[in-house]
């Protein structure tokens, strides 16, 4: 359980932050980095929320809950040592979950034919923000992965990479299963 009662520290105006195990690292350590861009795509999915409804906003309100689970596990790196607790990680049941919703979602959706353009409805916009985030976490927590003096789940980079996936088939339900979907025309305005 987190417990916050001071909210500033003030090692931050060093350029400095901890990760939860106290590892003191720079701001612009690359863990810090995943874990924000990860925090980024959490915060746009609370901008879409507000625009859904029913299944689809209990939906983003669990991706959001795994985003938090995702930004635990990044910021406590596994160094091998016995931390006294148990690390909170990704596991594959959660990125499964999200492939179930994604087959359960297209299932309604017809094939696309064109690339399509971000927009639509507002919901289906505001998806589209956080599917170009996700993105960018996604490259993030890859190039955290690929270094090799550091440890990165599988787990959690499948996750993150299944979530634009997710994203983006969501984006199109809430465009009314795709029939409300803005193509892309290419050389449309030479």
């Amino acid at each position: 359980m987190v417990k916050l009662d001071k909210i500033y520290t003030r090692s931050g105006d060093k350029g400095k932050t901890r990760l939860a195990t106290g590892e003191p690292v720079d701001k612009w350590d690359g863990r810090v980095t995943a874990y924000g861009s990860v925090d980024e795509v959490n915060a746009a999915l609370g901008v879409a929320a507000l625009e859904a409804r029913d299944e689809m906003a209990s939906a983003i309100h669990r991706v959001q809950n795994d985003l938090f689970d995702l930004g635990a596990d990044l910021a406590t790196p596994d160094r091998g040592k016995e931390l006294g607790w148990e690390p909170l990680r990704i596991v594959k049941s959660q990125t499964e979950r999200l492939e179930r919703e994604i087959d359960a979602m297209n299932a309604d959706i017809a094939p696309l034919d064109s690339f399509i353009l971000p927009g639509g409805s507002a919901l289906s916009a505001h998806l589209h923000v956080a599917r170009t985030i996700c993105r960018r976490a996604e490259r993030d927590v890859a190039k955290l992965a690929a270094n090799e003096d550091e440890r990165v789940s599988a787990h959690a980079l499948s996750y993150i990479n299944r979530l634009s996936d997710w994203l983006f088939v969501a984006a199109r339900a809430a465009n009314e299963n795709g029939t409300k979907d803005v193509k892309w025309v290419p050389g449309a305005n030479r």
